[in-house]
């Protein structure tokens, strides 16, 4: 298992953050993103790493790209890397992020037509104590629209899974129902969304890059058949097959590291 930094190395990612922060475009920046419909969207892409069991630095990095709106797998690359950053909370894209930009460049250069449109990330963006998430990271990186699909809330500016924040999911009564995220800043960081009937869980949307938290929230919903977002859910499921099959083993894997899943509960990736 790979050790923790030392204080000098969290004080560089923490520079070095805050200087991709300043990239972040939080508004729509695409045309298709212009129309209700989303007319002109052909391709949404999702990420994804799981991990082996047992062993948090063995994983397999996967990239999907959907149709849209079929959603249909027209690409999938799926690769084993091996991860050597240890996990911190608040810094889970210098250990996840790489990997990710790395599938990104083999698609433009395999299947350049074939590149997403937009790409729908497991975890947070602006939704974090620093306002830079792994969604923000892989967009800025990518200079592509990303948007963060978190399944937990991240507590942060205020932010608590308290009974009022109970409450308010048991309101969410229809797919397609949400409330904001306002911090204790005033600021909004995200969106509560029930994303199907079949399931009372919500998603927690916030802003990566290059689009607004209402268009973000739109996409996400029209990507689910389930709860997860079509995009995410085939890269988890791409993935946790192609470690199966390299390992010869169905026992041994598990869709989020032993570590990445607090990102979701911990601060703040």
């Amino acid at each position: 298992m790979s050790e923790p930094p030392a204080g000098a190395a969290l004080r560089r990612w923490a520079r070095e953050q805050a200087r991709l922060k300043a990239s972040v475009i939080e508004e729509d920046t695409e045309e298709w993103q212009k129309d209700p419909s989303f007319a002109g969207l052909e391709r949404v892409g999702g990420v994804d790493l799981s991990y082996v069991k047992g062993d948090d630095t063995k994983a397999c990095a996967s990239l999907v790209v959907l149709s849209y709106p079929d959603l249909e797998v027209l690409y999938e690359d799926c690769q084993m890397v091996a991860v050597t950053a240890p996990y911190v909370a608040g810094f889970l894209a210098f250990r996840e992020v790489p990997f990710l930009v790395e599938a990104v460049q083999r698609l433009q250069q395999k299947e350049l037509r074939l590149k997403p449109q937009v790409l729908l990330v497991d975890g947070n963006g602006l939704l974090h104590h620093r306002g830079f998430g792994v969604a923000c990271h892989l967009g800025v990186l990518t200079d592509l629209p990303c948007i963060g699909v978190a399944k937990n809330l991240l507590q942060v500016d205020g932010l608590a899974r308290d009974e009022l924040h109970r409450e308010q999911i048991r309101s969410l009564q229809m797919e397609g129902d949400a409330f904001p995220l306002t911090g204790t800043s005033g600021k909004v960081l995200g969106m509560v969304l029930r994303s199907c009937n079949n399931s009372s869980k919500p998603l927690y949307i916030s802003v990566g890059h290059r689009v607004c938290l209402e268009t973000a929230v739109h996409l996400v919903k029209s990507c689910c058949r389930y709860r997860i977002p079509e995009p995410i859910r085939q890269a988890d499921i791409r993935s946790r097959e192609y470690i199966r099959k390299q390992l010869c083993s169905p026992l041994e894997v598990v869709s989020s590291g032993p570590k990445r899943r607090e990102k979701e509960t911990e601060p703040d990736d």
